[in-house]
């Protein structure tokens, strides 16, 4: 930094923040991948002998459940695909007001995890056409969900994938954290 700048100077801790800072974004920002970019990249996953795992939602304000899903996720696949629901979409599921933070944001903190490989998104009801694009080989939902009702499940299973459930930690949700926020919690 000092190197950059004219004459002698020193770098000053605020600068040194900014630096480091910067530089875990530009890696969190290099995981989020336009759905033709990450295909090729499945593809090329696959072709290593790389199981690759998928699963979505809208993570909208990261918390502690949120980070043990994906990190149970991760466990059972050597790189881990997540979609996140646009902000239109997430607003026709969760109602005016949300999300909370925008795609953009919501991709680069999610990218920002250990346990996440590529991050992308999808304004469709339900991502069974990403599912269907890149042919995880694990589909991983939340324990709140049943098998019968995870979408894309039947396709998945049909060449040989599987779907698993990561424990749902209760006690951790979006809603909570805005109903506390608000002090509209119980």
């Amino acid at each position: 930094m000092v190197v950059g700048k004219a004459g002698t100077a020193v770098v000053t801790p605020a600068e040194l923040i900014e630096a480091e800072l910067s530089q875990h974004a530009v890696a969190a920002q290099a995981k989020v991948t336009p759905l033709d970019e990450l295909a090729a990249e499945v593809e090329a996953w696959r072709r290593q002998g790389l199981k690759v795992g998928f699963t979505n939602g809208c993570f909208d304000i990261l918390h502690r459940g949120h980070v043990a899903y994906l990190a149970q996720a991760r466990g059972w696949c050597d790189r881990l695909v997540v979609a996140l629901n646009t902000d239109a979409s997430v607003r026709r599921l969760k109602g005016e007001g949300r999300p909370v933070n925008d795609l953009d944001s919501r991709a680069v903190v999610i990218g920002g995890l250990a346990s996440v490989d590529r991050v992308t998104s999808f304004d469709d009801p339900t991502p069974i056409a990403l599912i269907e694009r890149l042919r995880p080989d694990v589909l991983i939902k939340g324990s709140d969900y049943t098998r019968e009702g995870v979408v894309g499940g039947d396709l998945v299973e049909s060449w040989g994938g599987v779907v698993r459930l990561a424990d749902f930690k209760d006690g951790f949700s979006t809603t909570r954290t805005i109903e506390k926020m608000t002090g509209s919690a119980q």
